[in-house]
């Protein structure tokens, strides 16, 4: 599926900002699963310095400084993205869950020692015997990897309430494991949580989903919003991803921008200003298919 996105970000402040750092993950990514073919990001006003560069996940990210007093700062990232089959559950898994743990204990392939980062606690989703006893009922012993974490995901989505108003970015999985309720983020990162409690292997992704209007309804532009969701790493068969969002494997409708331990890797903006007194931010996604017969119109 050829998909364009649209992703505009816009900070209003009170008073002026008068020195400004900030990096960017605005750049969808390159992998066997996607294939970037044109990305623009535009920043106004234009920075006195500006580096694009790959951070240590593979990501691409732009760091740059504004100079010039500003009170409004705007953001706009547009890429065409050909989406390929998306990620896919093994089918006829057999191998237990305890198997992919012994192996991250002690990797022998490049694809193992890679992994074994993403094992470990984050900021935001840390190992607790909160998160240990919330997954252990998907995770009985002789169960399939696929099977628990198809489980797993299933559970998420049915206990926990979609509130963008519940949680924050500083919201842990505790919190979230009381209240019950929060957004793509949070569902994320719990379900990493629990996955790195069991010994298993967890990144977070950032990125996109294509959402489509109710039929005979038209589609709002600025409807869209970004997404998060989460990937396991699978002896043999590499990374699988699942968004407990919306209880399922993402197919080629979603666009992957990144991915490391949690959010503060993949934050699609963030930075630190000197100035501003009070803001305001505002944020618009579109994210559209793109008729084939159309090509590589410009951006």
């Amino acid at each position: 599926m050829l998909l364009r996105v649209v992703h505009r970000t816009t900070y209003q402040y009170t008073s002026a900002v008068t020195l400004g750092h900030s990096q960017l993950r605005l750049t969808p990514r390159t992998f066997h699963r996607q294939r970037t073919l044109s990305s623009r990001v535009t920043i106004t006003p234009g920075p006195s310095t500006r580096r694009d560069w790959t951070d240590c996940y593979g990501n691409d990210a732009i760091y740059f400084t504004l100079e010039e007093p500003h009170r409004e700062l705007s953001i706009e990232s547009r890429a065409l993205v050909d989406v390929f089959v998306g990620s896919q559950l093994p089918v006829n898994d057999t191998q237990p869950w305890e198997y992919t743990r012994s192996v991250l204990r002690t990797p022998e392939t490049p694809e193992a020692i890679e992994a074994q980062a993403f094992l470990f606690d984050s900021f935001r989703a840390e190992r607790s015997p909160e998160a240990l006893d919330y997954a252990l009922p998907s995770f009985r012993a002789g169960i399939s990897l696929t099977d628990a974490v198809r489980d797993l995901t299933s559970r998420i989505y049915r206990d926990f309430r979609y509130d963008p108003a519940a949680t924050n970015i500083h919201t842990t999985t505790k919190h979230l494991l009381g209240d019950r309720r929060g957004v793509c983020q949070d569902f994320a990162h719990l379900e990493i949580a629990c996955l790195r409690s069991l010994g298993l292997a967890a990144r977070y992704i950032s990125g996109y989903m294509l959402t489509r209007p109710p039929p005979g309804k038209v589609k709002m532009v600025g409807a869209d919003a970004s997404h998060a969701w989460v990937s396991v790493y699978f002896p043999e068969r590499g990374w699988i991803d699942l968004d407990p969002t919306n209880d399922r494997t993402p197919g080629d409708d979603y666009i992957t921008l990144g991915w490391g331990r949690d959010y503060d890797d993949v934050s699609p903006a963030r930075g630190l200003v000197l100035g501003g007194g009070g803001g305001r931010l505002a944020v618009s996604v579109d994210v559209a298919e793109q008729p084939a017969n159309l090509g590589r119109v410009p951006l």
